[in-house]
């Protein structure tokens, strides 16, 4: 499960609520028109049609940096955030955590510094989050990290001014599975010990944005990312390690509002495990929106007209979800 760079991209492959589900589109909300084909995005690309966002966009002035946070330790490895505070908060505001992608063996949180600065732009304290990777840590570190961060931001929350009940998580790809098990899971192994012990791990609302839901499935079980991140078994040596690191089998009726972006033709993460979460969340009644976007492919927000619906449905789902009163 790579995650594209959007030089990759370039070069190669590139709500109203319902009782537990929301509308996937409204009147004048139709996604932008999507693409045949992963050969016509790369063309698209290349001829200067479909522009890409800037990931090095500028911190504005409202907006203070916070880089190399300590937030726990993975064993003897400091784990590290990087923080971005709306300057002169006067009141508590929701925290926002981004877990990057990367195939659970690569990408750097550097790599949601845009979503963070137009989110913190907005009001909210956000992180951006680095965890332990593949190959020296396999399943659940990375999960266990990903969990140590919301402790870390629920224990800071004061100093931070951020409300400790309203925090959610949101990642792509890889970091999307990690946001939706540390949303959906309350296994005590997938908790760890890497600091502030006795602080609620629970978040109050998960984005993701195409990552894997069920690793038990064809797709996954033969895939050597996957069989990787399990410690080298297949799905024969170890089904409850499967089970326990997907997300779907974590799923009741009291999880967090839950916000789904995928792309039909996303050749990474098949759009098959979207569609399977979001009728899981549906049976189970767990209030959720799906934006399933015909013709787009896997790290699909790298595109500026994507990443502007994304950012648009999410603001509007946490104004939903994290701002009520």
């Amino acid at each position: 499960m790579r995650i594209l760079t959007i030089a990759m991209l370039a070069v190669a492959t590139l709500p109203l609520v319902l009782p537990a589900q929301e509308a996937a589109s409204g009147p004048g909300d139709d996604p932008p028109p999507g693409y045949k084909s992963m050969n016509e995005v790369k063309l698209a690309v290349l001829t200067g049609q479909l522009k890409l966002i800037n990931p090095a966009i500028e911190v504005p002035a409202s907006v203070e940096v916070r880089k190399e946070v300590e937030y726990g330790k993975g064993g003897e490895q400091a784990l590290k955030l990087d923080l971005y505070l709306p300057r002169k908060l006067e009141r508590p505001v929701p925290g926002l955590i981004f877990i990057h992608g990367g195939a659970w063996k690569g990408g750097r949180r550097g790599d949601y510094h845009y979503y963070c600065v137009k989110f913190a732009g907005q009001g909210y304290v956000v992180a951006t989050m680095s965890y332990r990777l593949l190959p020296k840590s396999p399943f659940p570190a990375a999960v266990q990290d990903a969990k140590c961060a919301v402790r870390w931001m629920r224990a800071n929350a004061k100093r931070l001014n951020v409300d400790p009940n309203r925090i959610g998580v949101i990642g792509g790809s890889a970091g999307g599975h990690l946001a939706m098990l540390v949303g959906y899971s309350s296994n005590p192994e997938l908790e760890g010990t890497g600091g502030h012990a006795g602080v609620s791990s629970r978040v109050q609302v998960v984005v993701n944005l195409y990552g894997p839901t069920d690793l038990t499935t064809s797709y996954a079980t033969s895939n050597g990312t996957v069989i990787n991140f399990l410690g080298g078994k297949k799905i024969e040596e170890a089904r409850k390690q499967y089970e326990l690191a997907s997300p779907i089998t974590h799923v009741t009726k009291d999880d967090p509002p839950t916000l789904i972006f995928h792309g039909t033709i996303d050749d990474t993460v098949p759009i098959a495990q979207a569609d399977k979460l979001a009728e899981k969340l549906k049976a189970t009644r767990v209030p959720y929106r799906y934006d399933r976007l015909k013709g787009w492919p896997h790290t699909m927000d790298l595109a500026e007209v994507i990443n502007r619906r994304c950012r648009r449905l999410m603001t509007e789902f946490f104004k939903k979800h994290l701002l009520k009163p």
